[in-house]
């Protein structure tokens, strides 16, 4: 499994461009934020706190004045020669009892019957509030100036035999109101201070919190570090394909989409859904229920044939999702062609070098022999017979690249004791396309070489190829034919079969498939007879105009 630790993350930090760093910045950020809120909640509390104890004041002074508007005695007063005798003395001890500031009763030219400061029973009474209760009869709460100063108070008319005769004044000083508010709003700062030092304690803890969950890496570096890995995911051959602890797919790169796209699903549409859901990457899913890691599992894909490499993602012990890596076995293939070619072409110079050497003894011999003659002849002879080769092929073949190759094998075989002839009606004067001479030369290079590995191993003395090709048609033709042993009946149907070989040896049983394989893809065919010699033939078609086979991408 891969584990990354938080150490690992010290690999990546980079010092960032920036004067606060991230933490620096949410604890900051956070703070601001509590503060404004707790800031708003303080002010509006505070004046809720506000109009709600005048609300209670107010509704406490009314209730007060209506029982004082509605005894008898008060109502008859009005009528006694000295009122003020009379509703004094039954106001005060109302007034405290009640806490009130102040209980003015007064008549309908707001005369002074009661009031908490005797001098000023008698004299109007101050604020200019009373025509409500006085002409209309309402009963209501207002704000005014009195003799005591500002106040809350609450005014009830005094009915008598259905007549307003007065009005009862009941108040509290706005003073002692604001006393009271501002005794409740130090206890609610005090409280509201205490949260917002908690909650800015709490922003640290979760400022490092998750700093310590990003690995200590700042916003401008995990961005950049998502761009380099998108970069490096996308430029990567190999198809990769990440997966959550649920099977979603939520990463999938181009070579990956290019591996799983058909005909019926769009490649952008396997991110977010479940692979055990996607008909090309349902046998992936199979692989999800194993913890272990797989290497190099050998699976169909459409019809692509891959390698599959899972391996579990793991966090701290904690298992995040799955990645798996596919590779094109056929490019794989390809690839070990190529190498075991280079091996064959190592051995074949090393082989030369060898006979080379001979020669150059031979001829050395002959010298000193003071064969000269002899040595002039033999000389002479192998130069005419490279000579006429290149001539041959200059004559024949117009693509350099088919010269180079024919040359090259006809030295080969000449080293190796084989005679490979070709034909003297061949003729290829045809411009072949880059990819038609990739696809010929691989073509040609595996199909010779294995007409050698046949002739060789036949006991026979006739060790012999004859190589036609001709492009007089709308074809381009080549006809491999060798004297070896020829291949049996019961191998014919799957002689193109990937994997299969009668041979021994690793690195065995793709060459003629990936023949096969390319000469498909340039339009032409590869066909398999029995040849005259007695061994095997293989005819390679392709047309002269280039054509590539086209993949429908939906």
């Amino acid at each position: 499994m891969n584990h990354f630790r938080k150490s690992d993350s010290k690999h990546l930090q980079r010092k960032p461009n920036v004067m606060f760093n991230l933490k620096m910045k949410m604890i900051l950020l956070i703070g601001i934020l509590i503060i404004a809120i707790v800031t708003i909640i303080g002010l509006f509390i505070d004046q809720l706190m506000s109009e709600a104890l005048e609300t209670q004041v107010g509704e406490r002074a009314l209730s007060v004045a209506e029982s004082i508007a509605r005894i008898p005695e008060v109502a008859k007063a009005f009528e006694h020669e000295d009122p003020a005798s009379i509703i004094n003395p039954i106001v005060t001890p109302i007034r405290e009892a009640a806490g009130a500031e102040f209980i003015v009763v007064g008549n309908r030219e707001e005369i002074r019957y009661a009031h908490p400061s005797e001098e000023q029973i008698g004299k109007k009474m101050i604020g200019e509030d009373n025509e409500r209760a006085l002409r209309h009869g309402d009963s209501y709460v207002s704000k005014a100036v009195g003799s005591l100063g500002s106040s809350l108070r609450a005014k009830v008319p005094v009915y008598l035999e259905g007549q307003i005769v007065g009005v009862v004044s009941v108040g509290f000083l706005a003073d002692n109101i604001q006393d009271v508010v501002k005794s409740y709003n130090h206890q609610l700062w005090f409280v509201l201070v205490i949260i917002a030092i908690v909650a800015i304690i709490g922003a640290i803890f979760i400022a490092s919190y998750i700093k310590r969950v990003l690995f200590g890496l700042e916003p401008e570096e995990i961005a950049h570090l998502l761009f380099q890995k998108e970069t490096i995911l996308q430029s990567t051959h190999e198809g990769i394909i990440a997966v959550n602890q649920n099977g979603v797919v939520t990463m999938i790169n181009a070579a990956a989409e290019h591996l799983l796209s058909d005909q019926t699903i769009h490649p952008q549409q396997y991110l977010g859904k479940r692979m055990n859901e996607l008909s090309l990457a349902y046998q992936l899913s199979e692989y999800l229920e194993e913890d272990d890691s797989q290497v190099d599992k050998e699976m169909m894909i459409g019809k692509t044939t891959v390698f599959v490499n899972k391996v579990p993602l793991a966090v701290e012990g904690m298992l995040m999702g799955t990645v798996f890596t596919l590779r094109n076995k056929t490019e794989i293939d390809l690839l070990t062609k190529e190498l075991a070619r280079v091996q064959q072409y190592a051995n074949a110079l090393r082989a030369q070098t060898h006979e080379f050497t001979n020669k150059l003894y031979l001829i050395l011999g002959l010298l000193q022999l003071n064969q000269k003659e002899q040595a002039i002849d033999y000389i002479q002879k192998e130069s005419t017979l490279q000579k006429n080769w290149i001539h041959l092929l200059i004559r024949k073949v117009a693509d350099p690249l088919v010269s180079g190759l024919l040359l090259g094998k006809l030295n080969q075989a000449h080293e190796l004791g084989i005679d490979l002839v070709i034909q003297e009606e061949s003729v290829l004067t045809t411009c072949l396309s880059d990819k038609q001479s990739e696809a010929l030369l691989t073509a040609m290079g595996n199909l010779i070489d294995n007409a050698m590995d046949a002739v060789k191993s036949n006991c026979s003395s006739n060790q012999k190829i004859i190589l036609f090709f001709t492009d007089m048609g709308h074809e381009i033709l080549f006809e491999i034919e060798d004297s070896g042993e020829g291949i049996p009946e019961v191998y014919i149907d799957r002689l193109f079969e990937q994997g299969f070989t009668s041979k021994e040896g690793t690195h065995r049983g793709f060459g003629l498939a990936l023949t096969q394989q390319l000469i498909t893809e340039v339009g032409g065919a590869l066909y398999f007879e029995e040849g005259e010699l007695g061994g095997a033939s293989f005819v390679i078609s392709i047309p002269k105009e280039p054509q590539e086979r086209e993949e429908d991408y939906v």
